[in-house]
C-alpha cells in the first residue's frame, strides 16, 4: 500500500509552480495545517517545456502525489484563440497573459481535488494580488464546496526576504535569490515580471528582466515581414506557411523578439484596488492581436467595428476580474465568434528595432472597395447622393439649433456668441 493510500491525513491540493512562494508552501501546508499535499504543476508553455522536475521537486519534499499536466495545446485552442479573436487587452495594453492561464489551471486544480479526494485546494498567489481573486473566483464557480487556503494572507512571511529564510531554515530549494528577487509569471502568452527595482515606478528595467526579446538596438539592421493568415479570426499560417496554433505562436514569439518588439512597461490598476508597476514581454501575444485587429478593420463593418470594439474592453476586464466562468463572459463570447465569421485573410507586418507596423492587408470577404475608396480612374462612388445624406444627417441638428440652441439663442439676443 503506497504512503498516499495509507494516510489519514485531509488533503489538499496545491497549484504549484516550483517557484519560491509554492515551494515554501508545500512544507508549510505539512508542519502548520497537517495535511497531505497533492502538487499539481500546469504547464501552459513556460520557459522550460519539461516540468517534470517540478513534480519531482515536490516529492523529494514529502507530497503524497505530484504531477506536471502539459496544457499548452489546450491552453492554445481553447482560450488563446479566444483572446485574439476578442482583441483582449486589459487597459488596452496588457495581454492578459497571467489571467488567461488561470480559468484551464483552475479546472485542473478542481478535476484533481474531485480525483484524489481532497477537500482543499491551496495556491501561493500573493495577498495583494489578482490571482488569487482569479483563482478562487474559478474554482467557486466550478465547485461551490471546495475550500480553499491561501497561506500567503494567514502566514507571518510578509516580505520575499522572510520567505526565504523561511526556505533555508526548513531545507527548502528555492530558485529565487535576494540579489535579484523578482517576480515572475511566463507562459505561451509572454512573461510577467514584478518586484524587486521594478516596485519603483521611476525605475527603468533592468536589462536582464528581459528575455523573449532582443534589446531593439541590438536587434537586425534590416527590417523583416510577417505575414499572419486568418480563417475566421484564428491565426492559421505563418509567411505562407500553415500551421497549428501552438507551433504558430511559438514561431511568432521568435521572430518578433529576435527584432525586440513586444516590451511592455505600464502602472496597472488591479482589480484589488492597488496601483502596481508592471513589465511584460509579448511577442507574439501584441503582434497576434494587432494583425487581427487590421483584418477586422477591413472585414467588419462600422457599427459592429466600433460596438465590438466596447465589447473587447468589457471581455477583457472580465477575464481579468477573474470571470472567465460567467454569464456574461459567456454571453460576450457568443457575440464575438458571431463577429469572426468573415475574418478571414492574410496580414502582413513590418518589424524593425523593437516595432510592429502593419502594411497590407488582404481578404476575399473585405468590405473595402476600390471603386468606392478611389480618388483616381475607377472611382464609382456618386457624389450626387452625398447632398441628400447630409441634409438627412443634420436635420435632427438644425431642428435644435433654430428651436433650443445657437440658431435660437441668437436670434433673441441679436448678436454672435462664444461657443467653446
Amino acid at each position: 500500500m503506497s504512503a498516499a493510500a495509507a494516510s489519514t491525513k485531509e488533503r489538499v491540493v496545491l497549484a504549484y509552480s516550483g517557484g519560491l512562494d509554492t515551494s515554501v508552501m508545500v512544507k508549510w501546508l505539512q508542519l502548520e495545517r497537517d495535511l497531505d499535499v497533492i502538487a499539481i504543476c500546469a504547464n501552459v508553455g513556460q520557459d522550460a517545456e519539461d516540468l517534470e522536475w517540478v513534480k519531482q521537486k515536490a516529492l523529494d519534499m514529502d507530497a503524497i502525489y505530484s504531477d506536471a499536466v502539459d496544457l499548452r495545446k489546450p491552453y492554445a485552442s481553447r482560450i488563446l484563440k479566444k483572446a485574439v479573436q476578442a482583441n483582449a487587452l486589459y487597459e488596452n495594453t496588457y495581454p492578459l497573459l497571467s489571467a488567461l492561464s488561470r480559468p484551464m489551471i483552475a479546472k485542473y486544480l478542481v478535476d484533481y481535488a474531485h480525483k484524489h479526494g481532497a477537500r482543499y485546494i491551496a495556491h501561493g498567489c500573493t495577498g495583494k494580488g489578482n490571482d488569487q481573486v482569479r483563482f478562487e473566483t474559478c474554482i467557486h464557480a466550478l465547485d461551490p464546496e471546495i475550500e480553499i487556503i491561501a497561506p500567503v494572507r494567514e502566514w507571518d512571511l510578509l516580505t520575499r526576504e522572510q520567505e526565504m529564510a523561511w526556505a533555508s531554515e526548513h531545507n527548502v530549494p528555492v530558485p529565487t535569490t535576494a540579489a535579484k528577487p523578482y517576480s515572475i509569471d511566463d507562459n505561451l502568452w509572454g512573461r510577467a515580471i514584478e518586484c524587486g527595482v521594478l516596485e519603483d515606478p521611476w525605475n527603468e528595467p533592468p536589462a536582464d528582466i528581459w528575455t523573449m526579446t532582443v534589446d531593439p538596438k541590438d536587434a537586425p539592421d534590416e527590417p523583416e515581414y510577417l505575414t499572419i493568415g486568418f480563417e475566421r479570426g484564428v491565426p492559421v499560417s505563418v509567411n505562407g506557411e500553415r500551421m497549428k496554433y501552438l507551433p504558430l505562436i511559438i514561431k511568432v514569439n521568435e521572430i518578433c523578439g529576435k527584432h525586440g518588439f513586444g516590451r511592455i512597461d505600464m502602472v496597472e490598476n488591479r482589480l484589488v484596488g492597488i496601483k502596481s508597476h508592471e513589465c511584460y514581454e509579448c511577442p507574439a501575444s501584441l503582434a497576434l492581436i494587432r494583425v487581427h485587429q487590421a483584418l477586422e478593420q477591413l472585414c467588419l463593418d462600422r457599427d459592429t467595428q466600433h460596438f465590438k470594439h466596447q465589447i473587447d474592453q468589457r471581455w477583457a476586464t472580465l477575464v481579468y476580474d477573474g470571470l472567465w466562468f460567467s454569464q456574461l463572459k459567456e454571453a460576450l463570447d457568443a457575440f464575438v465568434e458571431s463577429t469572426q465569421e468573415f475574418v478571414t485573410g492574410e496580414v502582413r507586418a513590418k518589424l524593425y528595432k523593437g516595432s510592429l507596423t502593419v502594411v497590407g492587408r488582404r481578404s476575399d470577404y473585405a468590405i473595402y472597395d476600390y471603386g468606392l475608396a478611389t480618388y483616381s480612374e475607377g472611382d464609382t462612388f456618386d457624389r450626387a447622393s452625398s447632398h441628400g445624406f447630409i441634409e438627412l444627417h443634420s436635420l435632427q441638428s438644425k431642428t435644435w439649433s433654430r428651436k433650443q440652441g445657437p440658431g435660437a439663442r441668437r436670434a433673441a439676443e441679436g448678436h454672435d456668441f462664444e461657443q467653446f
